[in-house]
Formats: C-alpha cells, sequence, structure tokens
C-alpha cells in the first residue's frame, strides 16, 4: 500500500510503498478514505514528542470503511464507516481505566505514534477505540472531528459552563470549539497570532465577538480560557485577563516552558489545568452533538503524497480550519485539493 513514512524525528516524510497490514484479535482493517493533519503530528515529525516507534505512519484523525477484522472482532460490519482517533489502546485494568480516567493510562498507546496510523491507504486498530461517523458529514468534514474536534470537546466541558470564554490559537480546534461554545450560548473572545488578519477575520465570521492579539486584553475580563497554540507564555497572559474563579485549560499535548509569573495572577482561585488525550466517552458525546450545533469545518484537503506539504503550511500557521490527507476516494467537485 501507499504510505507515507517517517524515519527518523526532523527529516522529511518519505512516500513508500509497504507492506498492507493485517489485524490481530480484537482489531479490525481500516480502508482509509481521508487522515486529518493534526498539530501533535507536527510534534511528532519535529521531534518534540520524544518517543515515537520508527519508522512510523504518523496519522491520527481516520476516517474508512471496515475492509476486514481479525478473531473476536465483532463490534462492526464489513463496510461500515468508522472514525479512528489519538487513543488507540489501553489495558482497561489499571486504576485509571477503571476509574473512568482511560486517557491517563500509563500503558496507554497512541494512533500515529506509538501504531501506525492514517498517512496511509490502511490501518488496523483496536475496535474498541474506533467511532461510527455520525450520518451528514462527508469524510472530509469529519476528519477533524476526531482529534480538533474531541480534545476541543474535553478542554471545553473542563471550562465548566463559563460564559465568557476566551480561545487562544484559533485554529483546528478553536474554529471547531467557537461552534460549540456558541451553540451553549457563551460568549466567545479569540485570540491570534499578532498580524494574523485572516485569523482574526475567521474567529468573527465563525461568530467570535472580539478578535485581538494574543498578548493583549479583550474588552472585558474572561470566566475561562483554552489554549491551544503551543506556546507557554500565554498562560500567564491568559491569567492576566481571566476573573477570580476561572479556569485556564492548557489543550495541547506539548507546549513550551511557562515563564515564571506573580503568584497575584493565581490567587484569587484561579486554575490552570491541561487535557490530556480523550476518552471513549468524550468521543460518543461530542460525535452526538456535532450533528445539532451543527459544526461545520473548514477543510484544505491534499492528496496523500504531499502531506509534508499540508505539514508545512500547518506549521506556518497558514491552515483555515483544518488540513485533511485524501488516500482513498476522489474527494467530489466542491473539494478541491491544493
Amino acid at each position: 500500500m501507499r504510505a507515507m513514512v517517517l524515519d527518523a524525528p526532523r527529516t522529511p516524510l518519505r512516500a513508500a510503498n509497504i507492506a498492507e497490514p493485517e489485524p490481530g484479535p480484537g482489531q479490525i482493517l481500516v480502508d482509509i478514505d481521508v487522515c486529518g493533519v493534526c498539530r501533535t503530528d507536527l510534534h511528532v515529525v519535529d521531534g518534540e514528542l520524544t518517543e515515537p516507534k520508527l519508522p512510523l505512519v504518523p496519522g491520527h484523525q481516520i476516517v474508512g470503511r471496515i475492509a476486514g477484522g481479525g478473531e473476536g472482532a465483532e463490534r462492526y460490519a464489513e463496510g461500515d464507516r468508522v472514525g479512528v482517533p489519538w487513543l488507540g489502546w489501553t489495558d482497561g485494568e489499571c486504576r485509571y481505566c477503571l476509574s473512568g480516567r482511560e486517557n491517563l493510562c500509563d500503558r496507554a498507546r497512541f494512533t500515529g505514534y506509538d501504531i501506525d496510523g492514517g498517512y496511509a491507504q490502511y490501518a488496523v486498530a483496536d475496535e474498541r477505540y474506533a467511532f461510527p461517523v455520525p450520518e451528514g458529514y462527508p469524510d472530509l468534514q469529519a476528519a477533524p472531528l476526531l482529534c480538533a474536534g474531541l480534545i476541543g470537546y474535553r478542554a471545553l466541558s473542563m471550562t465548566g459552563d463559563a460564559p465568557r470564554l476566551g480561545l487562544y490559537g484559533f485554529g483546528a480546534s478553536a474554529h471547531i470549539v467557537c461552534q460549540v461554545a456558541l451553540h451553549q450560548g457563551r460568549r466567545v473572545f479569540a485570540f491570534v497570532r499578532g498580524g494574523d488578519d485572516a485569523a482574526r477575520e475567521f474567529a468573527l465570521e465563525l461568530g467570535a465577538e472580539w478578535a485581538g492579539d494574543s498578548l493583549s486584553a479583550p474588552p472585558e475580563e474572561l470566566d475561562a480560557a483554552i489554549i491551544f497554540a503551543p506556546a507557554g507564555q500565554l498562560v500567564p497572559a491568559a491569567l492576566r485577563v481571566l476573573a477570580k474563579g476561572g479556569t485556564v485549560v492548557c489543550a495541547g499535548i506539548h507546549m513550551s516552558d511557562i515563564p515564571s509569573f506573580p503568584y497575584d495572577l493565581l490567587w484569587g482561585e484561579r486554575v490552570v489545568r491541561s487535557v490530556a488525550n480523550l476518552t471513549r466517552a468524550d468521543g460518543e458525546s461530542f460525535l452526538r452533538l456535532a450533528p445539532e450545533v451543527p459544526v461545520r469545518i473548514e477543510v484544505e484537503p491534499y492528496p496523500l503524497e504531499r502531506a509534508g506539504d499540508a505539514l508545512d503550511r500547518l506549521r506556518a500557521g497558514q491552515v483555515r480550519g483544518a488540513a485533511v490527507l485524501v488516500t482513498g476516494r476522489t474527494p467530489g467537485p466542491d473539494e478541491e485539493q491544493r
């Protein structure tokens, strides 16, 4: 099968023909149609997540059809459309798994990191960690729901019912979370990189009532903020504009060091917390909610062999919405590839 392979961190992905994977017990074989390109993929390729299996097929926002299954795999039928997310396997028996916190499992394995992912024509996945894809979402629009959407949704849930929400880094996750937050009746304030007028305008188009520089102050204080950008300096920046009792949620898997800041920014029962991975409950809840909002996703499609170009644009902050690789079917007339 065709695949894009990472041989070593900080090297370009290599187009290759590799053996089609075979599903083991409890696993499904997925004939991949599309795979979203995520900032976590960048952290893997750029060596900021330091222990990937090598060589590796990256990618963890997979949408495709069941093409077979291993022994005991009975959840899905051949031809069913499924999505495969970042969390690819847990042991199901540790204290985290048994207390509903499987996202913290010490033995967890991750798609596109420990397990070959979706920058390919086929992938295998644990059938427990594959979700039915909601009807009404074409493949290209469904893929970003599986990480940008799921992690954003988990981060949003960590803010409680905060009515004034700040979103730092207006990329794939933020443009989905903005829609969900507005659906919930919240007010959204968007923070973008200085001079990024395109991101500022995009946020306003989606319903944010204010959009400005990441280090500037919004017109009023916030009740919560979610930081999607991997920039540690945004933590004290968000605390500075947070009301007492508010929460800053760090939603990325990797972030640069957080600089020291005076205690009075944290005082007043403000909270800083992180989000790690996702649970199956998150996936089931969000994928039910997305069609109700309804979440609409801006997509830049790329052919599989141009995965490197998609990663470059994401690294440069040039992607509007989400980048998605087309690995299988030909996009429709309104889905022109770059």
